[in-house]
């Protein structure tokens, strides 16, 4: 569900939270900060995959019988 600490350093190449706090923001990746001070990387932000729940798709989809003629 979230990065690893390895994962984060890697991602980030930093080890100290701050550092790694900044390399997030200048590359522009979601995250948040927990308690402990420490950034927080949803899997989801960096694999690159599109969350589109189920009701936005069918929305998105659909059109009245007016509009689509």
């Amino acid at each position: 569900m979230f990065l690893s600490s390895e994962e984060l350093v890697q991602l980030t190449g930093r080890k100290v939270k701050t550092k790694q706090i900044q390399a997030l923001r200048s590359m522009a990746v979601p995250f948040f900060v927990n308690a402990l001070g420490q950034p927080v990387v949803a899997r989801v932000a960096v694999e690159g995959r599109a969350q589109v729940s189920s009701d936005h798709a069918l929305r998105a989809s659909w059109q009245p019988r007016v509009v689509a003629g």
